[in-house]
């Protein structure tokens, strides 16, 4: 089971992996081992996903996924299959720790009267030193 936190925990039943060659290095093992992992898991028919991270996860991770709504990740970080496969897992894992909080809705903050003043007390400065740079009006 994975353990995404208090709230989401995934059984392994729930994801389909597959083996296949891993490329980079590893001498001559690398052609007789199937370390690279593939993982796909159904997001949308997942029912241990909770609605509302499941729409958080679908808007933030709709490029990862296919258009039957499941989710694909490889890992051949490492040279051995199950390694490869806690890689995969742990990916995952932090993917849904990212949604599974809703973010806050952030407040809009009034400018203070101090900013506000002194913000138009430099463009009265600004304004005068311009103003001083200009040649004096002949007919004056």
């Amino acid at each position: 089971m994975l353990r995404v936190n208090d709230r989401i925990s995934i059984p392994f039943t729930e994801f389909d992996f597959t083996f296949a060659r891993s490329g980079g290095p590893g001498g001559q093992n690398v052609n007789k081992v199937n370390s690279k992992v593939t993982l796909r898991w159904d997001v949308e028919k997942s029912p241990t996903l909770p609605p509302d991270v499941l729409a958080r996860f679908r808007a933030k991770y709709s490029r990862r996924m296919t258009k039957d709504g499941e989710l694909v990740m490889h890992s051949q970080r490492y040279r051995d299959q199950g390694r490869n496969v806690a890689d995969c897992l742990e990916k995952l894992r932090e993917l849904l720790l990212e949604v599974a909080v809703a973010p806050r809705k952030r407040r809009p903050t009034r400018r203070t009267k101090g900013s506000v003043e002194r913000r138009l007390s430099d463009k009265k400065q600004q304004s005068a030193k311009k103003q001083n740079r200009q040649r004096p009006n002949s007919g004056d």
